[in-house]
């Protein structure tokens, strides 16, 4: 279950409330928590953050009627709700800068002080069907930048931190005022005080730490995940980067997988085929015991109701389809030899399908449905 806070509670509105009162609340609470009215307050960073979190959701039609059905598990959990489980300040400047008219307060929204983002950083995760069904916990290296410990900063004596220079020049229609990002700093504000010897020009260095990564039971091949803040750390104690994780899924040895659902082939003998039998079948979560009817085709596919892969979104799980092959053998001894050439005098060995053996092309669509 989620531990997050209901969105309609974090704004403040009820559920039947209009987009217009949606981000009418939004921006109060966006202007009461902005970063550059609470400077180094934790607990107004997170409350603007999940206040943007919300915002994003509810304004979205399509998001707000999952939420409404599903709350946030219809939203992916961690991997597709929201803004992935995290969010950055460039994230939520960049998506609704519009909110404060276009302005914002000087820190991000493009008139002032430039906040510095670090570069994302991406790895690739290889993970097996049983973990996929599951979910898994992974620990990885990451090899990123920080700023060095010891390193110190400075107001930029030019600008005075503001990152912005204004000028006041006399014109035939009085004064000017006109304001250019800073040239001393680039707009950040800073400036490298004390330089640590083993660190860059930016005072950052190179280190690698583990980082753990929560990745939901249903992800496919190529899915991208994003944990935030795991990136390279951006110089002047700006924004750090996000870390992409790609997942890669290894091929299993008897399971192949489509969507959901799972693949397996069978084989049975021309005497399990007429006979019937018990037989074994394995699955992503163990084997499971089912009984072959006699009488079976070669082509026959049997479904075995939610044996795939669990849904991302937590709709259910997939089915495991069991594709029957009946084997021929390649050689016969004598006696074999001797039972098939009667045999084929039999009419009971006569192939005679009816309308309930279906056509290779029904099963395919069968398979799909």
């Amino acid at each position: 279950m989620s531990n997050k806070r209901d969105y309609y509670e974090v704004l403040g509105v009820s559920k039947n409330a209009t987009p217009k009162e949606i981000k009418k609340a939004y921006r109060k609470l966006a202007i009461k928590y902005h970063p550059d009215k609470n400077p180094g307050d934790k607990n107004a960073e997170e409350k603007f953050k999940e206040a943007a979190e919300a915002y994003e959701v509810l304004s979205n039609s399509d998001k707000k009627q999952r939420y409404d059905q599903f709350g946030h598990a219809g939203l992916g959990g961690g991997a597709g709700g929201g803004f992935g489980g995290g969010m950055n300040m460039e994230d939520i400047f960049s998506q609704f800068g519009d909110i404060f008219g276009g302005g914002g307060f000087g820190g991000f929204g493009g008139g002032g002080r430039r906040v510095l983002k670090g570069s994302n950083l991406r790895i690739r995760v290889q993970l097996n069907l049983e973990q996929i069904n599951e979910g898994v916990k992974k620990k990885i290296k990451v090899d990123r930048l920080v700023n060095s410990e010891n390193v110190t900063f400075k107001t930029c004596s030019y600008c005075n931190g503001t990152g912005q220079v204004t000028r006041v020049s006399n014109t035939i229609l009085g004064q000017m005022q006109t304001s250019s990002t800073c040239s001393n700093c680039n707009g950040i504000g800073k400036m490298v005080d004390n330089k640590p010897k083993d660190s860059d020009a930016n005072g950052q260095i190179r280190k690698n730490e583990t980082v753990e990564i929560n990745i939901p039971a249903g992800v496919e091949d190529g899915m991208q995940l994003k944990v935030s803040g795991k990136g390279n750390a951006a110089p002047f104690d700006g924004v750090n980067g996000d870390l992409i994780v790609v997942i890669s899924i290894e091929e299993h040895p008897y399971l192949k997988r489509e969507g959901n659902n799972l693949h397996y082939d069978h084989y049975i003998s021309f005497s399990e085929a007429a006979l019937g039998s018990s037989v074994e079948i394995p699955t992503i979560s163990g084997k499971v015991k089912i009984q072959l009817q006699n009488g079976l085709q070669s082509g026959k596919i049997l479904r075995l109701k939610s044996k795939g892969l669990p849904s991302i979104n937590s709709y259910g799980k997939g089915d495991l389809l069991i594709h029957i092959n009946v084997w021929t053998p390649q050689t016969l001894s004598k006696e074999e030899k001797n039972f098939f050439e009667s045999a084929k005098k039999s009419d009971n060995f006569q192939p005679n399908p009816s309308k309930k053996d279906k056509s290779f092309f029904d099963r395919v669509k069968e398979m799909f449905n």
